[in-house]
Formats: structure tokens, sequence, C-alpha cells
């Protein structure tokens, strides 16, 4: 069993807080990516778990068993680093087995795994190779079969794709699911990369600051954030999100009102409204959402061709004439994704509209989430209950 528990785990160095309080449950077989910006305390939670740093307070447990004090050597961990860290001198045979060796394992029982392993990473006929005989995703999949060797009950990678190119990045991804599923072992896996971690994990934990900020699904975290600033890391290109305030029945932004029929408590002085890029259309294109907003016009500023799409920067129209609420922190542009066909051009100006049922409300103050879509939800119709199932009731 791989479960792991943190519990009120916290790291300090002095009076810098690396980790603060985190509290995460990793279910056994389960896929989790620890992301977040660098510096966010992702790689100190990895190495908690793995015993390279001791906790300042709370506890770490793998498959039930308090490790909190134990070294790594004996929590029945293996790890994959950023940094390969190969032999050189060593063929792939003696690199993969090099654990084994250190542990006086039968040479039998080596052999049996690291074919077994070889096998499962697609390396066989090479473990008589040198490391500088194999490319970059070859190497790689060396240190993943030198940890699996180990039959370990949890996986810990750190980031191990990050000096690959990206056509081998994206391969190795696929590699990585696919052994994660095939082995059924717990994985616990960092990055630094949003696009990585949504495409790879079953829950993504992310971290900001030494806190933890969600822990969910991808797509839960993608289209439920539970604060401003998941929802403004998750998602490529990023959420557009402007500050205002709540009068009425109406989200009022520096730029533009959208209407609303939420129960949000008149005169919040201080909210933040989000739109991510797919959920704003041109009023003159054939696609447009079921509940939109009022439509207001909005200049084309640069436009970015990306082959299936295009990104519009557009700005509001009357934001024109004011060059500081263009640029800088109160900055007023908004990213618009749009069909690559779409005839538009730099400087035109076009009409735009909000789908309401996409539009996110933050609390100003706190960052917490308020709304995930401005429109009340028609109660369900209930079902007709038949005479016969009325009888029996």
């Amino acid at each position: 069993m791989g479960h792991v528990n943190l519990t009120n785990t916290t790291k300090r160095y002095e009076e810098v807080v690396a980790v603060d309080e985190m509290n995460l449950e990793i279910e056994d077989g389960e896929f989790l990516c620890l992301v977040g910006p660098s510096g966010c305390g992702k790689s100190t939670t990895l190495e908690m778990i793995s015993g390279l740093t001791l906790p300042s307070d709370g506890t770490v447990e793998i498959a039930g068993k308090d490790v909190t004090n134990e070294p790594p050597k004996d929590r029945n961990i293996s790890m994959v680093f950023q940094n390969i860290a190969l032999f050189p001198h060593m063929n792939v045979r003696k690199n993969i087995s090099f654990g084994l060796r250190l542990r006086d394992f039968e040479d039998e029982e080596i052999e049996r795994r690291v074919k077994q392993a070889a096998k499962i990473v697609q390396l066989e006929g090479m473990l008589d190779r040198s490391p500088s005989e194999l490319s970059g995703g070859q190497q790689q999949r060396v240190g993943i079969a030198r940890a699996i060797v180990r039959e370990p009950e949890v996986f810990l990678m750190d980031e191990p794709l990050a000096n690959l190119d990206a056509k081998l990045r994206v391969h190795m991804r696929t590699e990585i699911q696919r052994l994660q599923k095939e082995l059924d072992i717990t994985t616990v896996y960092v990055t630094h990369d949003q696009e990585e971690a949504m495409t790879m994990a079953d829950r993504i934990a992310i971290i900001n600051g030494g806190n933890l900020q969600q822990c969910a699904p991808p797509l839960e975290c993608y289209d439920r954030p539970a604060n401003r600033f998941v929802a403004s890391f998750i998602g490529s290109p990023s959420m557009n999100i402007y500050d205002g305030s709540v009068t009425n029945d109406t989200l009022d932004l520096t730029h533009f009102q959208i209407s609303h029929s939420l129960d949000i408590d008149s005169g919040h002085n201080d909210v933040s409204v989000g739109v991510r890029p797919e959920d704003v259309y041109l009023v003159s294109s054939d696609d447009e959402p079921e509940t939109p907003s009022a439509a207001f016009p909005a200049v084309v500023d640069v436009l970015e061709p990306v082959g299936d799409q295009t990104y519009a920067y557009l700005n509001p129209a009357d934001s024109q004439a004011d060059s500081d609420s263009v640029m800088g922190e109160d900055a007023t542009e908004l990213l618009v994704s749009i069909d690559p066909d779409t005839a538009i051009s730099e400087n035109e100006t076009v009409e735009i509209v909000f789908d309401r049922e996409k539009v996110h409300v933050f609390d100003g103050p706190t960052g917490d989430s308020i709304a995930h879509g401005i429109v009340k939800q028609a109660a369900a119709e209930p079902t007709p209950v038949s005479s016969e199932e009325e009888i029996q009731g």
C-alpha cells in the first residue's frame, strides 16, 4: 500500500516558512502532481515525503507508518530527479542495478528485476550500452528503470522532464503516464508546468507561498478554481481578471458592466471578476453563448495566430484615451481566443460578449471564490411518479 499522508507538515528555515501546515492525503495508486511557481514549496514538500528534508513540525506517513524521522532508505520509496545522474563509466545494466547491488541482492534477483524494468521502459537490447550512447529520452528511461527495480511503494519525481526538448517532453509525459498505470504505484510528481500537471495527474495540488491552495482533479481546478490565484495560474493562456464591485444585479467593472442573477451582497465594494479567453465571443462570429452578457465595443490591439486558434488582444473602446489603464498593473486588456479563419484586423473595432455561465467572481480582500457562473440555474423538473410507484411508496 502506497498511501501517503501529510498532517500539518511544516518546514521552516530560520524565519522563512517554506511549507506551512501542509495537509495532504494521497491515495494508494494515485498520480498526484505538486504544481506552483518557482519557490512555492513544492520540491520541499516532496523532499519531506522522501526524507531528504525533515519537517520542522507535523508528520509524514507512508503506508500507514509514521516515517517523519526515518531516513530515505527506510521509506520504501524511489526518486527520479531533474538531473538523471547516471554513472558515465557504467553501462545501462549496472546503472539500473546500482541500488540493488548496494543492498546485496542475489545476482539472479538483480538480473530478473533489471530485465523486467528494461522491458517496461522499452530499453531491451540497450543494457550493454554506455549512457553517452543514449539519447536524452533513453537516459531518462534509465533513471526511471533504476527507480522501478526497487519495487517501491511510492515514486517521487522532481521535474524529471525539465531538461528535455519540447517534443521529447510530450513523448516522455505519455510514457510516464503509461508506466504509472501499468505499475499502479502511488506517484508524487513535482512540476512548475501547469499544462504538464493538467494532462498527467489524477489530482493536482496547487501550492503558493508554502500554502496549499487547492487539491482536486485537473478539470475541477480549471472550471471551479478555489481562489483567484488558482484561477490565474491554471490555464494557458491565463484567465482575464478585473477588479470591480457589485451593485444590485450588476457587476460593475472599469470599462463594462455584466448583469447577474446571483445572491451576492449588493454594495460588495471589492470583488474580482474573471473570464477565460475561450469564454469571450465576438458578436459577429457564428458561435454565441446561451446566456451572453450585454455587448460592448473593443479595439483589436494584437493578433497572435497559433495554428488551430488565434489569440486576439483587445482594449475596451473607452480605454483608448487613457493610456495608463491599458498598461501596467491596472491593465484592462482582454485576451480572446477566436477561430483562425475569423476575418478581423489590428485596430479594428469589434463587439464582444461574455458567457455569463462561465464568469467567475472572487472576493477582493481574500481572493476566495464567490461564484462560478453568474446565471442562476433553473431548478430541475421533478421526475413524474407513476401510480404504481405511489402505491409501493
